[in-house]
């Protein structure tokens, strides 16, 4: 470019301190606005984390900007789930079969710093912490925000702006007030709270740090990724009200008594877990779906503003990030047309958010019951061997979307046919031995090959 023209991003997390860079690489001068202060410099306040999963859409677009090797420190990979039963037995479920079929568990805190710090590095992206957005003007552009330091509100003209400020966020709030543009909100009615399982004497992990661990219950859950540190963050999903539930975990004994019967061994690792249970807060999870993410070329929602999902499939980051690398490969094509570029992003995420959404909220169902059953494992197995048969063709939709850059809504596509299929090969059977594959042949190449 020969001049180097001006964006303005609002909200300094993983996606807009990403796309900060990939913007900065195309020679834009770009300034954010961040309501937090700057998590490099001040403790991040505790229990709102849910440790990310990041997977190969995620490292792509890291991998993009050059900065995956920097990254790849940070990381510890999952291999399978580590299923904690019950009656006190674990079973491990690999994700693939693969050895490459993994995902990485990564500091939600230590990942943003590092992409703010590369993000600066640039010499192109100036970070402005502690600044509130309150408001945005859609037709004249002019955003408003209050300095939370000082305790002073002022208004910028700015433009064009992208709002990469979360499932909040005040520009999304701002575009439904101010366009023909509808917005849901659907809240989950189960929430979370985040625990610890702190390390060892020694500084070691207390159990398998290559597994992402799992304690199903049916209607519930608590799950736990590894840290660097040799802790686990531990997080417990649960309904906000009714018979189980948070609202009923309103003392020390309620609290011991649920978790002595639900998670005796995952009990005898948290020495402090009643503390912090009582002080950390009761998050929400929430999908959001929005009609439309741009307002022709004066502002894009992008990431959790536009299509903010519930964390169960692990995508929330990685999908994101993928949102960065296709506005980059968008503005290649248009350049500084915003309402072409902008519209493009937007006609190509918005089929895929949507898909990723439905995905995640029917993984949760998966996580927490599902992985119980006998069905459910005769199922998978039956996939990897029809993957193995049918290369290329037979995906598992999970594989799909953690180990492939196959569009979403693909994946899910053809993630509904393939439950078809297993679904008739499993019925009436008990075990792989019974598997008709003369019928898998027909029933792959009626269904799957064309698709």
């Amino acid at each position: 470019m020969q001049e180097q023209l001006e964006l303005t991003l609002v909200g300094a997390g993983l996606a807009g301190s990403l796309l900060a860079t990939y913007l900065a690489r195309r020679g834009f001068k770009v300034t954010i606005y961040e309501r937090r202060p700057d998590l490099r410099k001040e403790r991040v306040s505790g229990g709102r984390s849910i440790n990310l999963a990041l997977a190969n859409r995620g490292i792509a677009a890291l991998k993009q900007v050059g900065l995956f090797a920097e990254v790849e420190k940070l990381l510890i990979p999952m291999r399978g789930r580590m299923l904690h039963l019950l009656d006190g037995q674990l079973s491990f479920q690999p994700y693939g079969k693969k050895a490459s079929e993994v995902i990485y568990s990564v500091s939600r805190a230590r990942l943003n710093g590092l992409m703010l710090t590369a993000a600066e590095s640039t010499g192109s992206v100036t970070v402005h912490f502690a600044q509130q957005c309150i408001g945005f003007n859609c037709e004249d552009g002019k955003l408003q925000l209050v300095d939370t330091l000082k305790g002073r509100p002022y208004t910028i003209k700015a433009g064009p702006i992208i709002a990469t400020d979360g499932a909040g966020s005040p520009i999304r709030h701002a575009m439904i007030e101010q366009l023909d543009i509808d917005s849901v909100e659907d809240v989950l009615p189960h929430a979370y709270k985040e625990l610890t399982i702190p390390a060892s004497s020694n500084g070691s992990h207390r159990m398998e740090p290559n597994a992402l661990h799992i304690w199903p219950r049916g209607g519930y859950m608590l799950i736990a990724l590894p840290n660097l540190d040799g802790t686990f963050t531990a997080t417990l999903f649960l309904p906000r009200e009714g018979e189980t539930s948070f609202d009923k975990l309103d003392s020390h004994s309620a609290l011991l008594a649920f978790f002595r019967r639900e998670f005796p061994d995952a009990l005898d690792l948290m020495p402090n877990f009643a503390r912090e249970f009582f002080l950390n807060p009761v998050g929400t999870l929430a999908t959001v779906r929005c009609n439309a993410w741009h307002d022709e070329g004066r502002a894009l929602l992008l990431g959790d503003a536009a299509h903010a999902i519930v964390p169960f499939h692990g995508q929330g980051m990685n999908c994101a990030f993928e949102d960065c690398a296709a506005l980059d490969a968008c503005i290649e094509r248009f350049g500084t047309r915003w309402d072409q570029t902008f519209g493009e992003f937007e006609s190509l995420r918005k089929p895929n958010a949507e898909a990723i959404a439905d995905m995640a909220l029917e993984n949760y169902v998966e996580m927490r019951d599902s992985v119980q059953h006998r069905e459910f494992h005769l199922k998978k197995e039956l996939g990897w061997l029809l993957e193995d048969r049918y290369p290329g063709v037979f995906i598992p939709r999970y594989s799909m979307v953690m180990f492939h850059h196959i569009p979403y809504a693909d994946a899910q596509r053809r993630g509904a046919i393939q439950q078809s299929i297993l679904d008739e090969l499993c019925t009436d059977i008990d075990d792989m031995h019974q598997v008709n594959l003369t019928r898998a042949d027909e029933l792959v190449n009626e269904r799957l090959l064309d698709a």
